[in-house]
C-alpha cells in the first residue's frame, strides 16, 4: 500500500484562541506529512494567527460577531479546506493545545482503506503532565476508552469527509460535546465510530485548581443535558444514563437526606450514609491503584455530580427562558 499516497487523501483543521507555544507544537508536529493545515483563529491577541501562518497554515479568523463554538470553528475551518484542496477525502481534527503524534496519521488512514464503513478513527489522547496535578491524571483516564467500536470520538480525530459532510457536519449552536452528537447522526446514517489501539496526541489540560476542574464538570453536565434533549428519546438514548446519575446523587439523595432529616435526626444520618457507601463502591472498582489514590477518584466523580447538575440547570434555564447559552471555558 503506497502510505504517501494516502496521506495525500488528508486535510487538517487545527482550532484554537490564545494557545501560544502549544499552537506552533501542535502544528509543527504535521509538518513532515506535508498536508494542508488551515487554522481557525477565535480571536487571539498573543500572536498566534502570526506564528500559524509562518508555519506555512491558511488561517481562517472567526467572525466573533457570531455566536462562538468550538463546533463552528471546525465547521468553517472544513469549509475552508474542502473549498481550497477540493480532493481531500478526510480530515484531522484537533485542538490547538494538542500535538499529534508522528505515527497517528498513517495508522488512521490506513485503517480507514480496510473499512469502507468507517466515517471516524480516533486513537488515544494522552495528557502531556499526567503527573502535575490530580486533574491532569484524571483527564489522562477519562480519554483511555476501550479500543473498538465506539459511541463517540473527542475533539481530536480522523474523519470521512463525505460522511462529515452528509451529516451536515457539527451542530454550530452547542457550546460542549459536539462530537458525540455528530456521531449519533453519523452512527444514524449507517456509518461506524472506531478507535484504534495507537497513540494520537498529546494534550495539555493545564488543569492545577479546582475551580477549572469544577467549571469542566460542569460543562460535561451541561453536555449531558443537552445530548439527552436533543437524542434521549431515540433507540441510542444518548447520555440519558449520565444525566440520570446527576440527578439521583446530587438532588435526590440530598432530598431525601434533608427529608429524613426533618422527620427524624437518626434517620437522617443513617440516609446520609449512602455517600460514604457509593463512595467505597466507586473506589473499589479502581483497585488497580492505591487506596487514597481509588478513594479521591471516587470523591472527585461524586463531587462532579454536583457540578454537573449545575450545568443541567444552567442548560434547561436557558432553553425555558430563550437565554443565550454562553460558552463554559476552563482555561
Amino acid at each position: 500500500m503506497n502510505t504517501q499516497n494516502n496521506i495525500n487523501d488528508i486535510g487538517v483543521v487545527v482550532i484554537g484562541r490564545n494557545e501560544g507555544e502549544r499552537l506552533k507544537v501542535c502544528l509543527q508536529s504535521f509538518k513532515q506529512f506535508n498536508v494542508p493545515i488551515v487554522y481557525v483563529d477565535s480571536g487571539s491577541t498573543d500572536g498566534s494567527v502570526e506564528a500559524a501562518k509562518a508555519i506555512g497554515a491558511e488561517v481562517v479568523n472567526l467572525d466573533l460577531s457570531k455566536p462562538f463554538t468550538a463546533a463552528r470553528a471546525r465547521n468553517e475551518g472544513f469549509a475552508h479546506l474542502t473549498a481550497n484542496f477540493p480532493n481531500t477525502q478526510f480530515v484531522q481534527f484537533v485542538d490547538g493545545d494538542c500535538e499529534v503524534v508522528d505515527t497517528w496519521l498513517t495508522a488512521a488512514i490506513n485503517t480507514f482503506h480496510q473499512n469502507p464503513k468507517l466515517a471516524v478513527v480516533c486513537g488515544r489522547r494522552k495528557e502531556r503532565f499526567p503527573n502535575n496535578t490530580f486533574y491532569n491524571f484524571m483527564c489522562d483516564l477519562e480519554w483511555n476508552t476501550p479500543i473498538g467500536e465506539a459511541k463517540a470520538c473527542g475533539g481530536d480525530a480522523l474523519m470521512r469527509v463525505d460522511a462529515f459532510k452528509a451529516a451536515d457536519g457539527f451542530n454550530n449552536t452547542l457550546i460542549a460535546g459536539e462530537e458525540p452528537e455528530l456521531c449519533v447522526r453519523l452512527r444514524a446514517n449507517g456509518w461506524k465510530i472506531l478507535r484504534i489501539e495507537e497513540d494520537m496526541t498529546i494534550h495539555d489540560a493545564a488543569i492545577t485548581k479546582l475551580s477549572q476542574w469544577w467549571k469542566r464538570s460542569v460543562r460535561a453536565g451541561h453536555a449531558f443535558a443537552e445530548g439527552t434533549f436533543m437524542h434521549g428519546n431515540s433507540e441510542e438514548q444518548h447520555w440519558v444514563q449520565e444525566t440520570k446519575r446527576a440527578w439521583v446523587w446530587a438532588f435526590i439523595m440530598p432530598l431525601i437526606i434533608i427529608t429524613a432529616m426533618v422527620i427524624n435526626v437518626k434517620f437522617g444520618l443513617l440516609a446520609l450514609m449512602i455517600y460514604p457507601l457509593q463512595l467505597f463502591r466507586l473506589a473499589k472498582k479502581q483497585s488497580q491503584y492505591s487506596q487514597t489514590v481509588a478513594l479521591k477518584m471516587a470523591g472527585y466523580s461524586l463531587l462532579g455530580k454536583f457540578a454537573e447538575l449545575q450545568g443541567q440547570f444552567s442548560f434547561h434555564y436557558n432553553r425555558l427562558f430563550n437565554k443565550k447559552k454562553q460558552l463554559i471555558e476552563y482555561k
